[in-house]
């Protein structure tokens, strides 16, 4: 890797980070870091802080007198997720970057520091915001529950919760990024895949306890139903669309089992995914019949709780111009993958690509899965200097790749929306806010 002062400083920041994995609404010391780099590399700039652990940066507008002017975000998220079979894992609490989510802090603070320092910011014919966002794997949800009950936060992902804060409010497209797992061949970016959205759904079992050997006879089996449940979501895959990616993972995230007592309560969590958010409801609702089914054949009774995942990801084809367009004038990136169409994948990239034209910069330098054990950086040379340098570029012209009329709506709308096919927050309806409209374009 290079030896320029910001890459060495850039890869320094993203190995730590690497070192220190902190989950969602806990990325204290991450922030920390990041906070600290800004100011550094801010010329006097203010750090706007938001939520537990997000921050913004806003560089002043090239062109403050001309009412056509857009500004743009880069987004970059600051949490681990929970991969304990990974070996550099946090012991204490299974997090860990196989998501590559410190690579994204480090080509943001990057690209910041570039245009800062060389005053490129002032060519580009869109003005620019940094937005770093707190708690995009969706993991631990009891500590979120908590905080919630607190007063802490009100969405359990971290671009919703920023959306209801009016970070987003003076945004008018935004740029994510993320890591590709497997070792690409040669240095790749891929843009235009649209990722699922998805509901995570709690189901409780409830039955009656007795002793597993003596008089089974007097219980009622949770587990039994439990079992049956997830029979019967393998079995319903046979009626379930194969065109808009419909996956269900259930898994029993913890028990009070013992082999001498008839289980009275078992809990089953699982996610309700797919890229069309219409069919996601009806599946989401089938689900609930197979579990009200399953206790009721078994002599049982079932509580379900639904908490809202993240909504699909539709990729703005146009934005994503910009950088085809800086990609073919790229001597250091090789290959563009453009045709993937859409991955059951999910992120919060999806809430916020309802409210504005969003496109998701993905790009390789690893090796291993995803969220895997083996996943690990092993081309830094693209990912913290390529990609940064190739991102840099395509900010200068974003604003020619601008959908237009542009399409916007606002937080009050995508609380609509998801009351729709889940629960909503009660602290998720605030007033409306003086710069909402419930237009769909401006």
């Amino acid at each position: 890797m290079h030896a320029d002062p910001l890459s060495s400083e850039v890869l320094a920041l993203v190995t730590d980070l690497w070192e220190h994995p902190e989950l969602g609404y806990s990325e204290h010391r991450t922030a920390a870091a990041v906070e600290q780099f800004l100011l550094r590399h801010g010329d006097g700039l203010a750090v706007e802080r938001f939520s537990t652990t997000g921050l913004k940066v806003t560089l002043p507008s090239a062109a403050p007198d001309d009412p056509e002017r857009r500004r743009l975000a880069v987004v970059a998220e600051l949490d681990a997720v929970i991969s304990p079979a990974h070996p550099d894992a946090d012991p204490a609490t299974g997090a860990v970057h196989a998501c590559g989510h410190h690579t994204q802090v480090g080509i943001a603070l990057s690209v910041f520091a570039q245009l800062v320092s060389s005053g490129d910011w002032e060519r580009a014919d869109v003005d620019l915001s940094f937005v770093f966002v707190p708690a995009e794997e969706f993991v631990d949800l009891a500590h979120r529950e908590q905080l919630r009950e607190d007063g802490e936060i009100t969405w359990f992902g971290g671009k919703p919760e920023a959306m209801m804060l009016g970070v987003f409010d003076d945004i008018d497209a935004a740029v994510c990024l993320h890591a590709i797992g497997g070792l690409q061949d040669g240095p790749t970016i891929e843009i235009d895949c649209d990722l699922a959205g998805f509901l995570y759904k709690t189901v409780e079992f409830e039955g009656v306890a007795s002793h597993a050997g003596l008089d089974p006879f007097s219980g009622t089996n949770a587990y039994a139903m439990a079992t049956l449940f997830t029979t019967a979501l393998g079995l319903a895959r046979q009626q379930l669309r194969e065109d808009v990616l419909v996956r269900i993972n259930p898994v029993i995230p913890s028990t009070e089992m013992t082999t001498n007592v008839v289980p009275h309560r078992v809990t089953v969590g699982t996610d309700v995914r797919s890229t069309d958010l219409a069919y996601l409801g009806e599946v989401a609702a089938r689900v609930d019949r197979a579990a009200e089914g399953c206790a009721a054949a078994l002599g049982g009774t079932v509580r379900i709780t639904t908490e809202m995942g993240y909504l699909p990801f539709v990729q703005d084809r146009t934005l994503n111009g910009a950088f085809r367009e800086a990609f073919e004038a790229d001597d250091r990136i090789t290959r563009l993958i453009d045709d993937r169409g859409a991955i059951a994948a999910a992120g919060d990239a999806g809430d916020l690509s309802f409210m504005m034209p969003t496109v998701q910069l993905s790009y390789g330098g690893f090796d291993g899965t995803i969220h895997g054990r083996d996943f690990r950086m092993v081309d830094p040379e693209h990912v913290l200097i390529a990609v940064p340098r190739l991102l840099a570029r395509t900010l200068l012209t974003m604003g020619s790749h601008l959908p237009s009329p542009l399409p916007r709506r606002s937080y009050a709308d995508y609380v609509e929306t998801i009351a729709a096919i889940a629960p909503v927050p009660d602290q998720a309806l605030p007033a409306q806010r003086p710069s909402e409209s419930s237009q769909e374009t401006r």
